[in-house]
């Protein structure tokens, strides 16, 4: 009888745990016993790592193996195990040495003929193991990348089983090469579709100067109008605007989308806000996540310190816009299932689009008679519109503007410029708290450290009185004074600002 341990990692959600993989060669029919809530395709792994061993060169042991995945309790996804499994089963048989297999964090899912294949959720795993003390990984090459943007570790990035059992008994890998990696392609990159510019949108100056806001606080954002104003172009526009993510926010970010499987495999730290644009036809699993096998993050942490775009918003079913107000307030949402349950991380952006009647006609050309075009806006619920910050009308662009030989916008560039002054200065006034945008600030830390003085605040007192604006959209409103005031380079909102801020809220600034 022997026995051997090795590591690997399981996934609930974004948070990477230890797994303990004992493998314990016995007497008895020939046979491998997975114990410790293995999933189907965990269980089928038993015969593609004895075919892998196989064909690696090794001898599988004719004996009976048992292989535990610890702790028993913890739900185990995925094929991600499959390499820790093959090394803890020869480990066990003596074929390499014990003390490579037990110091050693395995992540990798094997092909019949031996080769690594990549696997999902890497980083936060290797996030999670150092945090418990653990500082080697072998992974397959795909993901060694991703493995590394975790400082002071070692990844040790294999091809097959054939190079990891030469690395584990300290040989020389096989010169040859038995899988030949994909080609260059240059001319991959030169053929990339330029990234979209401010500049490209016509008119529309007061719709700029709401994306220029809602970057500079990180505020939500309401667009209205009939086809062909810019709506979707602006929308598109707006990460070009916002600051580039910081260190920490680009391992967030990066984490959730390893999760989701949506990481590019030669670039995959993520340094720029994502952008999530669903179709209205999503529902409300895939926009907050979930899953009839595993629990897969949605649209709303996909958009994680980014932009969360829904185009038509009035014709997405009720209840997945509804299902937006609880990320919207905390910046997490928590999935329930039976499998278990999981919090994601949902820090976003929303901007919403939509056309003003649903005949979407221009100007005379509408027929749709008033109370159509209510019903038709009342899709978006109350409490929804109650929480978007700012809400701007776009009118048609005129034949001047579109027809102009040279015509005058502003690039992302120079709108980021100022954002980004905005932003200094409200991170300079956040200093020592955890907030970092004005959008992020609780409404009673905003009245209590940052009062706003008293001939600013009358305009939404008098507003609020006469019941055109509800407690919440107080708080909003104060949240976009301060960040007019960021823009302006005031130290505090003047009656200007929250007059304004005001008009954005309600959906009547001219």
């Amino acid at each position: 009888m022997a026995l051997a341990r090795t590591l690997s990692m399981a996934l609930l959600g974004v948070e990477g745990h230890p797994v303990e993989v004992e493998a314990h060669l016995g007497s008895g029919q020939a046979a491998l016993t997975l114990v410790g809530l293995p999933d189907t395709a965990l269980r089928e792994a038993r015969d593609r790592i004895r075919a892998a061993v196989a064909n690696s060169g090794e001898t599988w042991p004719d004996c009976q193996i048992t292989v535990s995945l610890s702790p028993a309790s913890l739900p185990k996804r995925g094929s991600g195990f499959d390499l820790a499994i093959a090394a803890a089963v020869l480990g066990a048989d003596g074929a390499v040495p014990l003390e490579g297999v037990h110091d050693c964090v395995f992540m990798a899912e094997l092909g019949l003929d031996g080769r690594t294949r990549p696997v999902e959720g890497v980083l936060p795993a290797v996030l999670a193991a150092v945090r418990g003390g653990h500082t080697t990984f072998a992974v397959a090459r795909e993901n060694a990348a991703e493995a590394r943007l975790v400082p002071d570790v070692e990844v040790i990035a294999v091809r097959s089983l054939t190079e990891l059992f030469a690395r584990l008994r300290g040989e020389a890998p096989p010169q040859e090469d038995l899988f030949e990696d994909e080609p260059p392609c240059p001319e991959r990159d030169a053929h990339r579709a330029p990234r979209p510019d401010l500049a490209d949108v016509l008119g529309q100056p007061m719709a700029r100067r709401a994306v220029e806001i809602a970057a500079a606080g990180g505020h939500h954002l309401m667009m209205i109008g009939p086809p062909g104003t810019g709506k979707s172009l602006l929308a598109e526009r707006l990460p070009t605007v916002l600051p580039p993510l910081s260190r920490q926010e680009a391992v967030e970010v990066t984490a959730v989308h390893s999760v989701a499987g949506t990481l590019s495999r030669r670039e995959p730290l993520i340094t720029v806000p994502p952008y999530s644009a669903p179709h209205h036809t999503a529902t409300r699993v895939a926009m907050v996540g979930g899953g009839s096998t595993s629990i897969r993050p949605g649209c709303v942490s996909r958009a994680h310190r980014g932009v969360l775009f829904l185009d038509e918003a009035p014709e997405f079913q009720r209840s997945v816009l509804d299902s937006l107000r609880q990320p919207l307030e905390s910046g997490e949402v928590t999935v329930d299932r039976a499998l278990g349950t999981v919090t994601f991380p949902a820090r976003f952006q929303l901007c919403m689009a939509a056309n003003p009647c649903p005949c979407a006609r221009p100007g005379p050309a509408c027929t749709c008679p008033p109370p159509q075009r209510r019903r038709y806006l009342a899709r978006l619920s109350g409490p929804l519109l109650d929480r978007v910050d700012l809400k701007i009308e776009l009118q048609p662009v005129t034949r001047g503007e579109l027809l102009a030989d040279q015509p005058f916008a502003e690039t992302s560039e120079q709108v980021a410029e100022r954002v980004a002054r905005a932003r200094e200065r409200s991170a300079e006034r956040f200093e020592g708290t955890p907030w970092r945008a004005n959008a992020q600030v609780p409404g009673a830390e905003l009245r209590r450290r940052f009062p706003v003085p008293e001939a600013a605040r009358s305009i939404l007192a008098a507003a609020m009185e006469r019941g055109e604006i509800s407690a919440r959209g107080v708080d909003r409103s104060l949240r976009v004074a301060w960040t007019l005031a960021d823009l302006a380079g005031r130290s505090a909102p003047e009656p200007e600002d929250t007059a304004m801020a005001f008009a954005l809220w309600s959906g009547r600034y001219p």
